[in-house]
């Protein structure tokens, strides 16, 4: 998840940041728009070439990121589109683990301009429904530039995210913005999110991310919490030693009970002082292009998609299963 910090030392750098943000999202959306007539996979095989400089194995897929693009051709399950709402899955995570893992809502708006900062509390955060990365995290209100900030959401409320990557569940959400409450842990002034890569129900990973601002780093874990020697995307820090969340167990059997009958899914939990959190479900992990290393990593994540997805799953694919 993308976060954009507001608070007094960062004032003129966010503003910056915003502005810069809000030319690059203009320029994807018209990019989306001149592009949409290509068909999926056409599509979907020039992003891959252009993001990894590699042709993209659909007949017969064997890396993780290739098996996350055949799901996405041909793997179309229609509950996808409300578990990537981060509104509507609200409700899914409220009737699957508890109202009591989410973080609390302060409210959700079609449009920006319906937004009463007043009523909002000091410290929030906000974030758009139907996309990925559009977070804004404010700490004190009192420098918040609002004019800026709806600029800002104004243009990913009319991105459809679906356009960059053609992951199809993102085509049928509706926009909208969420506030929810600033989160963060007492010990460290920080919230720590676990994403956990699930297979039919198995959490067989764990990621967690670090220094985004400065210098993203991203250690990997097994399931006993035990260091993995491999990296996807950014680098990993061996020397830098990552606690176990004190309610990982607990952690592991939510992620088991959100991912089961599907074939995969990222399920990313905050743990917060002795607290457990939902944070979203992510069905195309890095649109299925970040690089790993070494290699062969990539394959074994890959091997653990299994041919069977579910003994009882209604979809049917188009292809024979991966």
């Amino acid at each position: 998840m993308i976060r954009k910090n507001v608070n007094n030392t960062s004032k003129e750098k966010v503003s910056d940041d915003i502005h810069k943000k809000i030319l690059f999202h203009y320029f994807v959306l018209i990019i989306g728009k001149i592009l949409s007539w290509i068909p999926d996979k056409i599509y979907i095989q020039i992003f891959y070439f252009l993001r990894t400089k590699k042709r993209l194995n659909l007949k017969n897929p064997v890396t993780f990121n290739e098996k996350l693009h055949w799901l996405n051709l041909y793997y179309r399950n229609p509950d996808y589109v409300k578990l990537s709402d981060k509104f509507e899955v609200r409700s899914h995570i409220t009737n699957t683990i508890g109202e009591e893992y989410l973080i609390p809502l302060l409210g959700v708006w079609d449009s920006f301009d319906d937004i009463d900062f007043d009523k909002l509390p000091n410290q929030f955060v906000l974030k758009c429904t139907h996309d990925s990365g559009s977070v804004i995290i404010c700490k004190d209100k009192s420098t918040l530039n609002i004019a800026n900030v709806g600029k800002y959401l104004k243009i990913r409320l009319k991105r459809n995210f679906y356009y960059k990557g053609r992951e199809w569940q993102y085509n049928k959400i509706k926009p909208r913005i969420i506030a929810e409450k600033y989160m963060e842990e007492y010990s460290c002034g920080e919230i720590k999110d676990y994403k956990f890569f699930c297979f039919n129900g198995e959490p067989k990973l764990i990621q967690v991310d670090f220094d985004r601002f400065k210098g993203h780093k991203r250690n990997l874990y097994s399931t006993k919490w035990e260091y993995i020697p491999a990296s996807i995307k950014y680098p990993t820090h061996p020397e830098i030693k990552i606690e176990k969340p004190k309610k990982f167990d607990a952690m592991l059997n939510l992620a088991k009970k959100l991912s089961s009958g599907y074939p995969h899914v990222r399920v990313d939990l905050y743990s917060i002082d002795n607290s457990i959190f939902f944070g979203e479900l992510t069905f195309s992990h890095g649109n299925g292009c970040e690089k790993f290393t070494p290699k062969a990593f990539g394959i074994e994540m890959g091997s653990w998609m299994q041919r069977k997805i579910c003994p009882i799953c209604p979809i049917k694919v188009k292809k024979d299963l991966i």
